[in-house]
């Protein structure tokens, strides 16, 4: 699900921090807007717009963080607006939605974790593709 891989340079430690704090960014704003979905991802976007013009290792790391965030945001999205159904409307808690809530906590856990690693691995200079991400980060950021 992870790859560490090797980048065609050795970042500085100055990009290094910085691609690592594009995953930190979300982290942060997922502790402080928790129940609002889209909080997390409009401060990976402000980040990201922020470094847009960084080198290829910042600029890389920003997308792949916000391309995962975007992802989170459909994903919590949707549960959020059903729980909101529920608790005000006569809908009722089916085995369908509570299948859906822990599926959705399960891969924000998981999330969660790869974020935690991948701050950490970034931050030594380490290069870390995930799965589907990396690919579509490739596809999308490209080295000037």
């Amino acid at each position: 699900m992870i790859n560490n891989t090797t980048f065609a340079y050795i970042p500085g430690e100055h990009e290094a921090e910085k691609a690592s704090n594009s995953y930190l960014m979300s982290l942060i704003a997922l502790i402080a807007g928790l129940p609002l979905p889209i909080i997390n991802l409009i401060a990976t976007l402000i980040f990201y717009l922020s470094n847009r013009k960084g080198t290829y290792f910042v600029r890389w790391h920003c997308t792949q963080a916000l391309l995962s965030q975007l992802s989170v945001l459909f994903i919590n999205s949707y549960a959020f607006w059903w729980t909101v159904s529920i608790i005000f409307s006569s809908e009722e808690m089916t085995s369908r939605y509570l299948a859906y809530l822990l599926s959705a906590i399960i891969f924000n856990i998981f999330e969660f974790i790869a974020t935690i690693y991948t701050a950490i691995k970034t931050r030594k200079g380490i290069h870390v593709e995930w799965w589907f991400y990396g690919s579509l980060t490739n596809l999308i950021c490209k080295a000037k």
